[in-house]
C-alpha cells in the first residue's frame, strides 16, 4: 500500500505490543486508525498485536524502537508517514516502573527510568510536535500515583510528574495548530506491569480502593484515548484520572 492510496488517519502507539499499549492500539484500529504500533524488543507480542488488527481487516505494522533514542523513534514516525502517508494521532504509552521506598531506591534503576518515562517522552513529544498533522492529537501516559502518594512509588511518580509537566506545556506551545495534548494517568489495572511481584493480599486490597470496587482493565483505558483521539477535541491541556474514583 502506498501512501497516496491510503485515507484512514494514521496512529502511531508506542509500548504497543502488549498491556493498555496493545489495547489501545486494537481500539484505534476499531476506530478506523491505520495504526503503527512501537515494540522496545518483543517481536513476537508485536506481530501478534499486528495479526490481532490485520485479521479484523484493519491496518497495522510494528516497528522496533527505543523510545528515548531519537535515531530509532524518527524511523517509527518516517515508517507511519512512509507506510500510510502522515501522522495523526500520537499514543505515548510506554513506560517503565522500579518500586521501592526512597530510601533503598538503586540509583542505577532510577536513571534508566528516567531515561525511558523521561527523556523517552521529550523523544516522542518532540516528533510529535513537528510531524502531527494539524487538528491531530497527542496523548501521554501518567499515573493516578502522582496525586495517591502510595509509599514505594516515588521514584516512578516522579518520573511520571515531569510527563504531566510536559503535557501541560505542550498543549500550550502548539497554540494555533488544533493539535491536543493530554495525558491519561490510570490507576491500578490489571497488566503484566501492575501485577509483577505483588501478591494476591495487595492486588485484592488495591481493587478495593476505587468505588467501583475492581482493577481496570485495559480496554477501560483504551476506551479514554479512543475519546481522547477522536470526538474529545475540546479537551486539551489536561491529566484524565482514569482510576474507578480513587481519590
Amino acid at each position: 500500500m502506498t501512501s497516496t492510496e491510503n485515507t484512514a488517519r494514521v496512529a502511531i502507539v508506542t509500548g504497543g505490543s502488549r498491556g493498555i499499549g496493545r489495547e489501545t492500539a486494537e481500539r484505534l484500529a476499531s476506530d478506523g486508525f491505520a495504526v503503527v504500533i512501537n515494540y522496545a524488543g518483543n517481536k513476537v507480542a508485536a506481530d501478534e498485536a499486528v495479526t490481532a488488527i490485520t485479521g479484523k481487516g484493519g491496518q497495522a505494522i510494528a516497528v522496533r524502537g527505543d523510545v528515548a533514542d531519537e535515531g530509532d523513534m524518527t524511523a517509527v514516525f518516517d515508517a507511519a508517514r512512509n507506510t500510510y502517508g502522515g501522522v495523526d494521532v500520537v499514543v505515548h504509552a510506554a513506560g517503565t516502573m522500579y518500586l521501592a521506598p526512597v530510601v533503598d531506591i538503586d540509583l542505577d534503576a532510577l536513571d534508566r527510568m528516567h531515561r525511558t518515562n523521561i527523556r523517552g517522552t521529550f523523544v516522542v513529544d518532540q516528533l510529535a510536535a513537528k510531524q502531527v498533522r494539524d487538528g491531530g492529537a497527542i496523548i501521554n501516559f501518567s499515573t493516578s500515583v502522582v496525586g495517591l502518594a502510595i509509599p514505594s512509588y516515588a521514584a516512578y511518580a516522579a518520573t511520571k510528574g515531569a510527563v504531566e509537566a510536559m503535557t501541560l506545556i505542550l498543549a500550550r506551545e502548539l497554540r494555533g495548530r488544533g493539535i491536543t495534548v493530554n495525558a491519561v494517568a490510570p490507576g491500578p489495572t490489571a497488566t503484566a506491569l501492575f501485577l509483577d511481584g505483588k501478591d494476591e493480599e495487595t492486588i485484592s486490597r488495591m481493587a478495593a480502593q476505587p468505588p467501583l470496587e475492581r482493577l481496570g482493565k485495559p480496554e477501560d483505558i483504551a476506551d479514554v484515548v479512543s475519546f481522547l483521539a477522536g470526538p474529545a477535541h475540546w479537551i486539551n491541556g489536561q491529566v484524565i484520572r482514569a482510576n474507578g474514583g480513587i481519590i
